[in-house]
């Protein structure tokens, strides 16, 4: 292997010795004496070399395959790539494929894990030695070290970072423990559980447990429980002997899944895996994983590369959350990191959710999956979904009426509905007045000090700018003089007031920000919360009311019609049979519309449509190049991209400077100027692999020159 990084080292410190110069009068310096630095370097770079080779000489090799193939951890991406080393006789009984180990690299002792043990080398010169095996455990796989680099080349990253957030830090202590017994869990009856009302569900069932291969995208019904379908499925497919991973997007569903298969499994039948478990816990789970003491690995994202045995179903729930996209290098996202394995390892796939990511329906559309839902008469046996609007009579007595935030129908079907249970109210904000506005012309108010926006904490408090936090207890407005004000955009803490008022006899549970409820009672309430904070009712919500659509149809990006329909339909999701759900909002909207059809397949084909025509992701492969102005510019020269390639910007990065872009976007810190732009490169999906090819290339290249770094970020969840 080379010993380039030293040699440059001993090179650089003689060329520094060699532009010294002597002083202006001829008198002697230190600096004026190159020869004999020259002379010094040479000989420390020759007693090094001499003490290296004699060190290698008295390695006595392994008696059988000496040469292990170990994948070092550089960091560097020019230097991705396999190193081989000599294994001592002394290692050979540990230095299994898989283990860590160190080893000499550059100079420095640095981490690694073998990925096979060799006769010969494809190397001519002498090998280093493996200066020895960390741990005896092989926590790498060949499944995952192959995901690694498949991964690696999808989005244009390194090996070493996927492997970071595949297997967690060594905890020695719990290594050492004994593997716990493997328990089997009992198979659910055919055709009874949670998933009866599904059609061709058995059929699925039936081609996973004689080995196959099934892959299927489902649409959850309304006051289905999701963490009972998904514990149902690993049970079964842990029965028929083989492995299960399964994702969910948060803690919270993470706790519903544990409840539901510690009831189905019994506890000790699978692991959980998060990023925040502790370092010995985590491991241990890994652990029980690893040694296939369990069948069952589940938990958020850290858990898609659990190394289960005979892997035969990959589950993922409600893909469309924003939580599964990994905020550090490479970024890869949960769903592609699942069906990534599902293909290299010929398991199943599940992809479940109340809605469908325009992703998901794309996999029904090429055929890779079969859809699986409920019939249409089913359906409607479990919610009826209404958009809200002003009836003629309402609008000829109150013009405004259409505009009305809660028009009557909210009140009145609150009201039946508190009579037999609990009423969830979804409003898109927390907090209390988050704009505040001229009660008479509407003029939006502003801070006298920034210009920012005016906002109410609680109703004790005067307003105060949400910028610089300047109070303003006399304010006026500008236009027209008027001291009275208006709520622009209300949060929940205010809507709770709202309906407390309106309601007085009925209590108002709030859940948002850090006061998040797990669940609730059966008791009749009204829980107000903002999206992905709804807690779970005991038996269901008697009705759902979604408040505000227009503010989650205006949020800025690609996927804001999509997300806004994920989060209703989540909401509605947890309806009781035969309950209501009410939204208020444009009825003629495409997203509404697909709401109170349960038309998600319908809306993701419309999407995919639309996306189609303008060029854009799932129809094309998107990738993002982020830095300052000169180091995008060099990239772009540097970069050979497919034909035929769309090149759009370069556009400012909002935060403006890079610690500010560093911050909201995690990953290499963005050094240069101190303007931060984003180039969006564009390909035909069909050239998506070697658009990721000619981005890895690009790396590789600036890594070697040592380049100012720059993101590349391949299909972002976002534009």
């Amino acid at each position: 292997m080379s010993r380039g990084g030293g040699r440059q080292g001993a090179e650089g410190a003689e060329g520094a010795v060699g532009a010294s110069a002597a002083s202006d009068d001829g008198q002697p310096t230190i600096a004026g004496l190159p020869e004999l630095a020259r002379a010094s370097v040479r000989q420390a770079r020759d007693r090094a070399a001499a003490r290296e080779r004699r060190q290698r000489a008295a390695v006595e090799p392994a008696a059988e395959l000496p040469v292990a193939r170990v994948l070092v951890d550089t960091g560097l991406a020019h230097l991705d790539r396999p190193f081989d080393y000599l294994v001592p006789a002394a290692l050979d009984d540990t230095a299994h494929p898989g283990v860590r180990v160190k080893v000499r690299f550059a100079g420095q002792d640095v981490d690694g894990f073998v990925l096979e043990r060799r006769a010969v080398s494809d190397h001519d010169g002498v090998l280093a030695p493996v200066r020895r095996v960390v741990s005896a455990e092989p926590v790498l796989t060949a499944q995952i070290a192959g995901l690694a680099v498949d991964l690696a080349q999808r989005y244009a990253g390194i090996s070493g970072d996927v492997l970071r957030l595949a297997i967690p830090p060594r905890h020695a202590t719990t290594e050492r423990e004994d593997a716990r017994p493997l328990v089997t869990p009992t198979i659910v009856a055919p055709g009874a559980g949670a998933w009866a009302p599904y059609r061709s569900a058995e059929s699925f069932w039936g081609h996973l447990a004689s080995g196959g291969a099934p892959r299927a995208v489902v649409s959850v019904l309304p006051g289905d429980d999701a963490a009972r379908l998904v514990a149902e499925a690993a049970v079964r497919t842990a029965a028929a002997g083989r492995g299960v991973v399964a994702c969910v997007p948060d803690r919270r569903d993470l706790d519903r899944l544990v409840a539901a298969l510690t009831q189905l499994a019994g506890e000790g039948a699978f692991a959980t895996l998060t990023a925040d478990l502790g370092p010995a816990r985590r491991y241990r789970e890994f652990l029980a994983v690893l040694r296939g003491s369990v069948r069952i690995a589940i938990g958020t994202r850290a858990a898609a590369f659990a190394p289960v045995h005979d892997l035969g179903l990959v589950i993922i729930w409600d893909d469309g959350d924003d939580l599964f996209a990994e905020p550090r290098a490479p970024y890869p996202h949960t769903r592609e990191v699942l069906l990534t394995r599902a293909a290299r390892e010929d398991a199943g796939a599940l992809v479940l959710g109340h809605a469908r990511s325009v992703e998901a329906h794309q996999l029904v559309r090429a055929g890779w999956a079969h859809q699986v839902a409920a019939e249409r008469d089913v359906l409607r046996q479990r919610v009826t979904v209404r958009a809200a609007g002003a009836s003629e009579h309402e609008l000829r007595r109150d013009p405004l009426a259409r505009t009305s935030r809660m028009p009557r129908e909210v009140h009145e079907l609150i009201r039946d509905a508190l009579m037999s249970g609990p009423v969830l109210v979804q409003t898109p904000r927390s907090g209390y007045a988050l704009r505040l506005a001229c009660e008479s012309c509407r003029t939006p108010a502003d801070c006298r000090a920034c210009r920012g926006p005016l906002r109410l904490s609680d109703p004790q408090r005067p307003p105060a700018c949400g910028w610089c936090g300047t109070e303003h207890p006399a304010w006026a407005c500008a236009a027209c003089g008027g001291r009275g004000m208006r709520s622009g955009v209300v949060g929940d803490a205010r809507t709770g007031e709202e309906l407390g008022r309106t309601h007085p006899s009925t209590s108002v549970i709030t859940s948002s920000g850090d006061r998040v409820r797990a669940a609730v009672p059966a008791t009749p309430a009204i829980v107000v919360a903002t999206p992905g904070a709804e807690p779970v009712a005991d038996g269901g919500y008697a009705a759902v009311v979604l408040l505000d659509a227009w503010l989650a149809l205006g949020r800025d990006g690609l996927r804001s019609d999509e997300e806004a329909l994920r989060r209703w339909s989540n909401a509605v999701g947890l309806v009781r049979p035969g309950g209501r759900a009410l939204i208020v909002g444009d009825p003629a909207h495409a997203a509404v519309q697909a709401l109170v059809r349960w038309d998600h397949a319908g809306f993701a084909d419309r999407e995919i449509e639309e996306r189609r025509a303008a060029h854009l992701p799932p129809a094309a492969r998107i990738a993002t190049l982020t830095g300052s102005p000169g180091a995008l510019d060099d990239a772009l020269r540097l970069l050979t991209p497919p034909e035929p390639c769309d090149v759009l910007g370069p556009m400012p990065v909002p935060g403006g400077s890079p610690a500010v872009t560093a911050t909201f976007a995690p990953g290499p810190a963005v050094a240069g100027d101190d303007v931060v732009e984003r180039v969006v490169l564009r390909v035909p999906r069909a050239q998506g692999a070697a658009l990721g090819a000619a981005l890895g290339e690009l790396q590789r290249i600036r890594s070697a020159r040592k380049l100012e770094p720059v993101r590349v970020q391949v299909d972002p969840a976002d534009l």
